[in-house]
């Protein structure tokens, strides 16, 4: 199952008691971890952190050196969407679909602040990139 963090303790303010039970972790009710499969989950993790290492170096990334860099990582031009760029950033979306999962792709290329995220895309039919919804969190650092 996807991994879900521990529940935020709250501070017990002056005077109080911290409460003698364990924190049960919450369990999240929004976005790729309650809507992909474990087999999508943990592909996208892998993606994610894959693709952002290797666009991380582009100080000025271009739509077409974002396409080469995710083309010698094995994703075809089939599966790479809505390449454009605006300012320093370049954007795209990659369609993971694979037996019936939902994985997809949002990334912004822009050096150091990259960003890939997972999203979800519809089981069937043609791919979208305004249709899927998407997840934020923190690119790795090389």
């Amino acid at each position: 199952a996807p991994p879900t963090g521990p529940a935020e303790p709250s501070t017990p303010g002056p005077g109080e008691t911290p409460p003698s039970d364990p924190i049960e972790p919450l369990a999240p009710t929004a976005g790729p971890e309650v809507e992909l499969n474990a087999r999508d989950w943990c592909a996208g993790v892998r993606h994610e952190q894959r693709i952002a290492e290797a666009l991380w170096d582009l100080t000025d990334p271009t739509p077409t050196e974002v396409r080469t860099v995710l083309n010698d990582l094995g994703y075809i031009d089939e599966r790479i969407h809505g390449l454009e760029r605006s300012g320093t950033t370049t954007r795209f979306s990659l369609d993971l679909r694979d037996r019936g999962g939902r994985l997809c792709l949002n990334g912004s290329a822009a050096g150091e602040q990259t960003v890939v995220d997972m999203c979800v895309a519809p089981t069937t039919g043609p791919f979208t990139p305004e249709e899927r919804s998407a997840h934020r969190r923190p690119s790795p650092t090389p």
